[in-house]
């Protein structure tokens, strides 16, 4: 089997892969990157929610994956198999290897569907749905439409999950859809979430609170869906209390997430599965000259789009001063950002860093995120795709500089 030598290689050509690619192309030109990446299609994720409510098309969320592939790199699109650190090796799926100085690891995170019990027999089917894949987030928008009367279900899982307020979004838009057809009154709504609080950072759970409130929802903290009967439209989800069995009319579902198989299985990985990094440089803690970022990394931050637009700049410069045998001088502060749709036309805008700190990036004479605004649905629905198709992709910084600088 073959045996191909690039300066750098990055596993996974998704949001943090290519925006680190194109911010390290930015800074020195003519440097040897290769992209692992097997997809043929490359997602805007962040739209999918859009989706589900009514207010994007689908087709608007993907492009060719050649399209928004670097053109100064080194596209290997097949999957990468298994990690040799100790060797600066990666292994492919048809067994040929890659040999490099600094590897990038950014293959994103996996949906787990099978942890729930049935799920993948009736998803796309019997008013089951998930705006967490591109060919299900219409049917969610089918199902909010013909849903007139009955019991509307949305799960959320135990943490790590891409996207925590993602759960929420599709259910906000489904209830104020409902709401403006008349027909919210007919419809139980139930937001039934593992977790022990409905928003992870505290600012912005009154404005949430009070939506669902508006809504009637049924809110049902520590609730975990683990099996679900399509045909019967019944989900059974696990409290404290034991087993429930609840039936619905409509159930949206986020499935259970994990590292990457191949991840979790080599050298590189934490106890979690995911990439062992510090959380503020990025770097691997056992290994110099790799870097971790995007949902795959083990950092404890949001794993949101808007987080690996902060991550790449970071990764981008220490990864070049690692080549150049210096140590990192970038440093993340664990921004995320979740643009919380909670009806059409208003948004709460949560920007926060490490340990749940307000991080906005707006005065709040603009912008007050712990606030439903127009101004923010604007910024959601409007800004941030052009942002990420013609800035984030292509290595442009707008607002997402390598800052907290810290001593060399």
């Amino acid at each position: 089997m073959s045996n191909t030598k690039h300066t750098v290689v990055v596993i996974g050509g998704g949001a943090a892969g290519i925006a680190t690619a194109s911010s390290m192309l930015k800074r020195r030109r003519g440097l040897d990157i290769a992209i692992v990446e097997p997809a043929d299609t490359h997602a805007y994720q962040p739209g999918w929610t859009m989706v589900g409510g009514g207010i994007f098309d689908v087709a608007s969320t993907l492009r060719p994956m050649a399209s928004v592939m670097p053109k100064a790199v080194t596209w290997v699109k097949q999957p990468c198999a298994s990690f040799q650190p100790d060797n600066n090796q990666v292994t492919l799926a048809d067994g040929s290897t890659l040999t490099y100085d600094v590897l990038i690891v950014a293959p994103g995170i996996r949906l787990a569907w099978e942890k729930i019990a049935g799920l993948e027999d009736t998803l796309g089917q019997n008013g089951v749905t998930s705006n967490y894949r591109p060919d299900l987030a219409p049917y969610t928008w089918e199902l909010v439409q013909q849903t007139r009367a009955g019991r509307a279900i949305f799960s959320q899982p135990p943490m790590p999950i891409k996207c925590a307020g993602a759960p929420q979004k599709a259910m906000y838009l489904a209830c104020d859809y409902w709401r403006r057809a008349g027909v919210l009154d007919d419809i139980e709504v139930e937001f039934r979430n593992a977790g022990a609080v409905l928003f992870g950072v505290a600012d912005y759970v009154p404005a949430l609170m009070s939506y669902v409130e508006k809504y009637d929802i049924d809110l049902a903290l520590g609730s975990n869906l683990v099996a679900v009967d399509g045909p019967a439209q019944q989900a059974t989800f696990a409290t404290a209390d034991g087993e429930v069995s609840r039936r619905f009319d409509m159930l949206h579902v986020v499935p259970p997430q994990a590292a990457p198989q191949f991840l979790a299985d080599s050298p590189l990985a934490a106890a979690s599965g995911f990439t062992d990094v510090d959380q503020h440089t990025l770097q691997h803690v056992r290994y110099p000259n790799v870097f971790g970022l995007g949902d795959a990394g083990s950092m404890p931050n949001a794993k949101t789009a808007a987080a690996a637009r902060k991550q790449a700049p970071v990764v981008a410069v220490n990864a070049l001063r690692q080549l150049d045998g210096k140590g990192p001088t970038a440093g993340y502060d664990g921004y995320g950002s979740c643009p919380l749709t909670v009806e059409r036309g208003k948004t709460v805008l949560a920007e926060f860093a490490y340990g749940g700190k307000l991080a906005p990036s707006f005065p709040t004479w603009l912008v007050d995120g712990t606030k439903p605004a127009r101004l923010s649905w604007m910024l959601k629905a409007d800004a941030l795709p052009w942002i990420y198709w013609n800035g984030m992709l292509k290595g442009r910084e707008w607002l997402a500089g390598p800052g907290g600088l810290i001593a060399s």
